[in-house]
């Protein structure tokens, strides 16, 4: 279903998108201990040398070897731990940020401040994932899964370090950045985290779902959808995937077990101008209750989505400016990025705060924003400044939900920073 053309659709279309193992060790203060030792008399000297020994194979246990990914032969879906863990051991804090930088190969990890406040917040490490990090989602065991330009990166929060990447199977051109690049954009997890949903971009075509097996880490089927997954959801009880394809103008649902799949069009100002609109859909949530598909367009337009019928129903939205990601809080409250203008008669970029009864409040927003997270509590929002297009800025924005009169905190962190996960 489609609703009418928006007063603004022409000023719009004058602004059409374009484009398409261990080496040699240093022989230091150790190896002279042992030398020495060498030359003390018989006892001493071979208790001495067993306990440099124990010592030194202890220090190699503690340094945490990467493990290789399940059920490949050459280890070649783990390519390596590709950072070292943050500046201590010490396991990373419940509440951090974690961010895909997607101006980088890295994600990072984010002190969130005093208070998850963002005041006195600060990057804590980042680790090495692959080309263009986009989407992000973390399971109850601590292991995140980042969609990356080059394939699917596990990561271990808590000692910071990449366990594996799994290569995708679908082919999506050379790996290259970018607005447009191929590879992993949306992903999410299913409710018993036995599988990830990944979104996999193939510029110029149509896109597909590739799941992976958590256990094996192993791509197991792949479905169909539309072009450019922007996002990927998965139904509350686990039996559908819906991708968010945003060239294509729906969502393509993907039948979690048999990977049949078919498409509903979510176009609330039509189809025109195909590939150079605006007005297309970018990112979705679930509402748990009823199973509805929430799709913001333009602060101006919220199409409800049945999946179970395909029927699309509009309610009206107030922030007046181009929006990109989603969230919901705790108590059904949605959270929607705007991204700023597109048009002359555009608002400046802001966070929608609704409530379920449909009452909004619009935060405004310092420059350009792509994606946002919510507290458990419900009552912080983070915002990453990255952005899909260019504007974008290095850093968070962390917005009080329950004080109308604090002024966001602005919290510097990542690179290009779009994809985001409470820890």
């Amino acid at each position: 279903m489609t609703g009418e053309r928006g007063p603004r659709t022409a000023l719009r279309e004058a602004f059409p998108v374009t484009g398409p193992g261990a080496a040699g060790r240093d022989a230091g203060p150790s190896a002279a201990a042992s030398r020495a030792a060498l030359r003390l008399p018989g006892p001493r000297a071979r208790r001495l040398v067993l306990g440099l020994v124990a010592a030194a194979l202890l220090a190699g246990c503690s340094a945490g070897p990467t493990e290789a990914a399940p059920g490949t032969p050459d280890g070649s879906a783990a390519t390596g731990a590709a950072a070292t863990p943050g500046p201590s051991r010490a396991p990373t804090p419940d509440g951090t940020l974690l961010v895909a930088d997607f101006g980088s190969d890295t994600v990072t990890f984010v002190d969130p401040g005093r208070g998850g406040s963002g005041k006195g917040g600060a990057p804590i490490a980042s680790v090495k994932v692959g080309t263009a990090p986009y989407g992000l989602v973390v399971g109850e065991d601590g292991r995140a899964w980042v969609a990356t330009a080059e394939g699917v990166a596990v990561v271990d929060t808590r000692e910071r370090i990449r366990l594996a990447l799994v290569p995708y199977e679908t082919e999506s051109g050379p790996v290259t950045t970018g607005e447009y690049r191929g590879g992993g954009m949306g992903i999410a997890l299913a409710p018993d985290g036995k599988h990830v949903y990944v979104g996999v971009n193939v510029p110029g075509g149509d896109g597909a779902v590739e799941v992976i097996d958590t256990a094996t880490r192993e791509v197991t089927g792949t479905a169909p959808v539309g072009m450019r997954p922007f996002d990927v959801d998965v139904s509350p009880d686990g039996r559908e995937v819906y991708a968010t394809d945003h060239d294509s103008f729906d969502v393509t649902a993907v039948d979690a077990d048999s990977l049949e799949t078919r498409r509903m069009e979510v176009a609330p100002y039509g189809t025109e101008g195909g590939l150079g609109s605006w007005l297309k859909p970018h990112y979705a949530v679930v509402r748990p209750e009823d199973g509805k598909l929430l799709l913001p367009f333009e602060g101006e337009r919220l199409a409800v989505l049945d999946p179970r019928t395909g029927e699309v129903t509009i309610e009206p939205m107030t922030a007046n400016t181009h929006q990109h990601g989603a969230a919901l809080a705790p108590d059904g409250t949605l959270l929607v990025v705007g991204t700023g203008p597109i048009g002359s008669d555009d608002e400046e970029p802001s966070l929608t705060v609704r409530s379920p009864d449909g009452e909004e409040r619009v935060v405004p927003l310092d420059g350009p924003h792509e994606d946002v997270a919510v507290s458990k509590d419900g009552r912080t929002a983070y915002v990453t400044g990255g952005f899909t297009r260019d504007g974008y800025w290095n850093g968070i924005t962390v917005v009080d939900l329950g004080d109308e009169e604090s002024e966001p905190v602005r919290l510097k962190a990542g690179n290009r920073p779009l994809g985001i996960a409470i820890l």
